[in-house]
């Protein structure tokens, strides 16, 4: 049971926006990501420099632990995308994966050690893998699809809002407190658990509130099989997706890679998360834009190269302020570009009653994938250096964006 935005019955369905309007799910997804996200990266914005310089982790087992971070939800969000469809109830399945970021944030409080600090960032990740698929199909579900690039990215501007405020809090508890990484994790789980009872609480239970055709009562649902998912332009946009991935490191990476060339001072590397944001936050909503305008495709594929560009930055600054904020802002454009138009692209490429199941597809590839180059990169850095690294990284993705481009392009048509 959920509580009306409106005056409206609860039982009423909620039409699909027109006119380039964003729908009231869709603003209330964002919100619950909104507190997420404080949360979430309240937590990750301290994590790299904690694990290296305070627990006194190797890159290679950095490496591990951030590949973890990035892939391990993976392992779910089929299995979560397959059950949203086939109950044709993805609140309560998004709903679940928040929940169970709540508790890794309760986990993440007591763990003292390599062992208990994976398992806690495991299930963290376990619970996004649960809750994306879902998530990003009640927003498909509740958009004009003409404007769903804008939709995507009134979602994520919201969601980054709470990316910015939530390293901006973690820099602000440890400039006043000394080693107060205790009072981080306890202000995560406060925010957490709000994300989870305004999920609970202000979004429709089941997606006939927001379906424009619904299944009549009693009747069944289509069953939900794979052959039907995996299109074959949705097998060519997993796959480009999955390659592209293979070679995004995490961010962590790249600023302790420019904490290395001695850009800034250490008590800083939280508002480097900040700074990303930012430029995510100003660029979510006019990039879906463009990419309703000149094709979600070229958007998706082409957005890499800022990426590419922020590797450049971080393997050859000497130091320099303007290579560390050059770096910082090119990351959030390649999110601006490419976090919400996958899911906008793969949506399209698949029958709507199995929507959360394609979507889920192609973010599954792409988690797995990160998982991969967060471990092998990790493992690069030890063997070669961070320098060396990461201009062989931006050499072989610069090589693959013309050709993924034309091999996505062939998917659409």
């Amino acid at each position: 049971m959920y509580l009306s935005l409106s005056d409206r019955p609860t039982t009423s369905a909620e039409p699909r926006q027109s006119g380039g309007r964003v729908s009231r799910t869709v603003v209330t997804l964002g919100i619950v990501s909104l507190l997420t996200d404080i949360s979430s990266e309240s937590v990750s914005a301290i994590l790299p420099l904690y694990l290296t310089a305070v627990v006194g982790l190797s890159p290679v087992a950095y490496g591990l632990i951030d590949g973890l971070y990035q892939g391990v939800s993976s392992l779910v969000r089929i299995a979560a995308g397959w059950a949203a469809d086939r109950t044709d109830r993805p609140q309560p399945v998004a709903l679940a994966g928040y929940a169970m970021s709540a508790v890794a944030r309760l986990g993440l409080i007591f763990a003292g050690g390599f062992g208990t600090i994976s398992a806690a960032i495991s299930l963290d990740r376990v619970g996004k893998g649960v809750r994306t698929a879902p998530r990003d199909a009640m927003i498909a579900a509740s958009s004009d699809p003409a404007h769903l690039g804008r939709s995507f990215g009134v979602h994520r501007a919201l969601d980054t809002i709470g990316a910015t405020l939530g390293p901006l809090l973690a820099f602000v508890i440890l400039w006043r407190i000394a080693d107060g990484y205790d009072t981080v994790l306890v202000v995560s789980l406060g925010f957490a658990v709000l994300g989870v009872a305004t999920m609970a609480c202000f979004v429709p239970f089941r997606t006939g509130a927001v379906r424009r055709t619904a299944p009549r009562r009693g009747e069944p649902r289509p069953k939900v099989r794979w052959r039907t998912v995996l299109t074959p332009g949705l097998a060519r946009v997993t796959g480009v997706s999955g390659v592209l991935a293979l070679l995004t490191i995490g961010d962590g990476f790249v600023y302790l890679a420019l904490l290395e060339t001695g850009g800034f001072a250490a008590q800083w590397f939280p508002v480097l998360y900040v700074g990303t944001n930012l430029a995510y936050l100003a660029l979510a909503v006019p990039m879906g834009r463009l990419a309703d305008r000149v094709g979600r495709v070229k958007v998706l594929v082409l957005g890499h190269l800022p990426l590419a560009a922020a590797y450049l930055c971080a393997a050859t600054g000497s130091g320099a302020l303007w290579t560390t904020c050059a770096a910082v802002l090119l990351l959030g454009v390649f999110y601006a570009a490419t976090d919400g138009t996958l899911a906008a692209v793969a949506g399209q490429l698949v029958p709507e009653e199995v929507r959360a199941s394609g979507i889920a597809t192609a973010q599954t590839a792409v988690a797995l994938a990160r998982l991969v180059a967060a471990t092998g990169f990790g493992l690069l850095w030890y063997a070669v250096g961070p320098r060396i690294a990461m201009l062989a990284v931006c050499a072989v993705l610069l090589a693959a964006i013309p050709a993924g481009l034309a091999v996505m392009r062939r998917a659409v048509r």
